[in-house]
């Protein structure tokens, strides 16, 4: 998963690196880090490393420096008269601004979701909210606008990464509202303000809810005795809902029903309080926001500049997936369903939403033989981490350098230094944050931090990225012991990192992942294939009792049945979020905004199971602003990703094919958006996409 903060919501629609960001770190930075810097100087690049606020008082101080340094640099513009505008001082300019402001923006982002102070993190998303809204009023500076229309009048000449940002420019001002009459302009940039901040708080709802939920040993029967020795308080056992691996555990392995269906009461009802007010009424604005703007949807709006284009297409697609799954979905929940009844004895027996992880965890286990919690000692976390460095260091000619960071926000906080593996040049840094902690997001996203770009005087800023993730924690015991699900997930959201920091586009606007929506996860989906290769695996997944004691050829083979044995039911369940998330954004509008609930609970019900009465995990689902009428794109991009796959799977050196890791390195993540994705998808491809290759992962016909 991307997590952006995006301030130029329409106009600058990607996210913005700071000026306080981009300082040199102070004398005493470590030098390893400080010959990493100079040797970047000799490739004409810039190293930066982010300077992270430490108090409220800082992170307020930001706040008003960025804003009025902001506005100095828009005054500058503003001013300019028509015999003096070129590209270089307005819409360059225009994305000089983004580059200073998208750190202050990115690194309050990271900071309100892990650091180890309330205080700090309340903070840093007031700040967030004041930011947000003051950058809205960015798109309505009608000097500014005025200034980039004379110099549109000039009828400039010019193509590539230029005229793509001259392009985009313009049709973001229309996009903001510019040429609507000056009434009709305001409403909606008083409509998007109040957006940015009921956005903000929906979001730190989601990271804040918290819920301890108390069993009995006798009501956790069947979850691993691993698991129980680490929530285990006296004579009871504490399970947080608002922990992934927590909820995952509990959910696929606990044989008692009850157990399940009172777990899954508690998790969908995360947050319920205090976002369901706040989706209402967001809904209702993103719906008001889109018709002022002639757009027949808020997701007809928010798909324009993406690669469906509209919300028709984006919903057929779907739905015509939904069709072609349903023979094998309604196929896989009878094996579950004749599995509960073998188990219960009861010949009626019928499966509900709290039942279908743990009846897929069990024919995996009775028909295919894998039981993903015996699996995990395969994949210390530590080997994984090394193991997936290695492969991407040889298929992209990388080297990475472990670094001391200068701050750290957490005292396990690892920072990393990515070089070109042949010339030596600094590419750029990423950071991970890996284990859950209280405060902390709670599940798994790369976050930028510095975003590339080409200065006036032809120097390269690098980029930083973040890795937050919840991997469970090492015990005394063992160390930090992963599933086959958080290898997958390691290998795609590392591959965001990748595409972040290998990016090479000169404008911040067009920079690593700031590419269309739907295409963003496709890189990072194809990279998940790798954690089903033995060969890869081999390199890196062994029993840590027993480093000789590597997967066995037949586990893998099961592991592969028994993922195409399930994959119907895992697939509609995604469907479901992406169709509930465009009904949603097609459908309510101030007139039925009380009915958002029921909605999405109608559709997540009618693309995959009935949700347990009375639960709310619309509230909880945090893709329904970031991805707001957007979450389609998950699936679209899978669509590509199972595509981009067959380009190493049919290279003589398959996963490990370095020619074919480079073409994706020049192809796509250097690229990032300086140009229409489908060029560079067909680019990468030597040929047109094609859509088979995905149906047959998933099962379909």
């Amino acid at each position: 998963m991307m997590f952006k903060q995006t301030l130029f919501v329409l106009v600058m629609a990607t996210p913005m690196v700071g000026c306080h960001s981009v300082k040199t770190p102070p004398a005493e930075a470590p030098d390893k880090l400080r010959e990493f810097q100079a040797r970047a100087t000799r490739f004409h690049s810039v190293v930066s490393v982010p300077v992270f606020e430490t108090s409220v008082e800082q992170i307020a101080a930001t706040v008003r420096q960025t804003i009025a340094d902001g506005n100095i640099a828009l005054d500058r513009i503003g001013r300019l008269t028509p015999a003096e505008v070129t590209f270089s001082n307005t819409f360059v300019a225009l994305d000089d601004l983004n580059f200073r402001l998208s750190g202050v923006a990115d690194r309050f982002g990271l900071i309100q979701q892990t650091s180890l102070s309330a205080a700090i993190r309340d903070a840093a998303t007031d700040a967030s909210k004041k930011l947000s809204e003051w950058a809205v009023s960015i798109d309505y500076r009608e000097d500014v606008y005025t200034a980039l229309k004379a110099f549109a009048a000039t009828h400039p000449q010019f193509g590539g990464e230029d005229r793509k940002l001259f392009q985009e420019t313009l049709r973001d001002y229309r996009r903001a509202g510019l040429a609507l009459p000056k009434a009709q302009r305001d409403a909606v940039e008083q409509l998007r303000k109040e957006l940015t901040g009921l956005e903000t708080d929906y979001d730190n709802n989601v990271t804040k809810a918290e819920k301890t939920v108390r069993f009995t040993r006798k009501q956790l029967a069947g979850v691993p005795e691993d698991f129980l020795a680490q929530i285990k308080s006296g004579d009871e056992y504490q399970v947080k809902a608002n922990i992934t691996w927590h909820y995952l555990t509990l959910m696929d392995n606990c044989s008692v029903e009850e157990t399940r269906k009172q777990f899954l009461l508690e998790h969908d009802n995360l947050a319920r309080e205090t976002n369901l007010p706040l989706l209402q009424t967001i809904l209702t604005k993103r719906d008001a926001l889109a018709k002022k703007l002639g757009y027949p949807s808020y997701a007809d709006f928010v798909i324009e500049p993406k690669m469906a284009k509209n919300g028709a297409t984006a919903t057929r697609f779907l739905e015509d997936l939904q069709a072609g799954l349903q023979p094998k979905f309604a196929e896989e929940l009878e094996q579950f369903r004749q599995l509960k009844v073998k188990e219960t004895g009861d010949t009626g027996a019928r499966l509900y939403v709290w039942d279908w992880r743990y009846f897929s965890n069990q024919l995996k286990k009775e028909k295919y033989h894998v039981d993903a919690e015996q699996l995990r000692v395969y994949f210390p976390y530590q080997r994984v981490l090394e193991g997936m460095f290695a492969i991407y260091q040889r298929i992209f000619g990388l080297k990475f350098e472990r670094l001391d960071p200068p701050y750290k926000w957490v005292s396990d906080l690892q920072l990393y230094a990515v070089s070109d593996a042949l010339t030596g040049e600094p590419m750029g840094l990423f950071y991970l944050d890996m284990f859950p902690r209280a405060g902390k997001y709670n599940h798994f996203a790369m976050f930028p931090l510095i975003e590339g770009k080409r200065f006036a005087d032809g120097t390269y800023q690098r980029p930083v990225m973040s890795m937050i993730c919840n991997f469970p924690a090492p015990t005394k015991d063992h160390p930090s012991l992963m599933s086959h699900d958080d290898v997958e997930t390691i290998f795609h959201e590392f591959g965001h990192a990748m595409h972040g920091v290998l990016t090479r586009a000169k404008y911040t606007r067009f920079a690593g992942t700031s590419v269309a929506q739907d295409f963003v996860e496709a890189p990072s989906q194809m990279l998940e294939n790798w954690a089903w290769d033995k060969s890869v695996l081999d390199t890196f997944a062994a029993d840590y009792r027993n480093p000789a004691k590597k997967i066995p050829a037949e586990i893998l083979t099961q592991l592969k049945a028994s993922r195409l044995a399930t994959e119907g039911t895992r697939y509609r369940r995604q469907l479901s979020f992406g169709i509930m998330d465009l009904a949603l954004h097609t459908q309510i509008s101030g007139a039925n905004a009380d009915t958002a609930l029921a909605l999405s609970n109608q559709k997540l019900g009618e693309v995959f199971l009935p949700m347990l009465p009375d639960t709310a995990f619309i509230a909880y689902f945090g893709h329904i602003i970031g991805y707001g009428g957007g979450y389609y794109g998950y699936a679209w991009a899978d669509a590509i990703a199972a595509d981009m796959a067959t380009v190493f799977e049919k290279s003589p050196g398959g996963y490990f094919d370095q020619n074919a890791g480079m073409k994706l390195r020049k192809e796509i993540y250097e690229v990032g958006d300086s140009r229409d994705v489908s060029e560079s998808i067909e680019k990468f491809l030597g040929r047109p996409r094609s859509l088979e290759p995905f149906l047959k992962r998933i099962g379909v016909n």
